[in-house]
């Protein structure tokens, strides 16, 4: 499954997340992979697409949630949410 991953960096953590992203890059857990990685610039957010299973996202949120504010959402592709509507609403 597909989640979208919505961080911000608070300002007390932002050097510390900064360091941490430099000194590691970020790698995905085991299980994880990454489908883009998205930074605003000059600003403390971004977001992250990754397909995983729960378990894995779990893991990643681990990693980061003691620098990082997450919003972590599972999100489906337009053929996906297509078939599921057409269900509901071609009857």
């Amino acid at each position: 499954m597909k989640f979208m991953i919505a961080w911000k960096i608070p300002p007390a953590l932002y050097k510390a997340a900064i360091d941490r992203f430099l000194s590691t890059g970020a790698p995905d857990p085991a299980g994880v992979k990454t489908i883009g990685r998205w930074h605003v610039p000059g600003s403390s957010y971004g977001w992250h697409v990754v397909e995983a299973e729960a378990a894995g996202v779990a893991e990643l949120e681990s990693t980061w949630g003691d620098l990082l504010e997450l919003q972590i959402t599972p999100v489906i592709e337009d053929t996906e949410a297509a078939s599921s509507m057409a269900k509901v609403h071609r009857k």
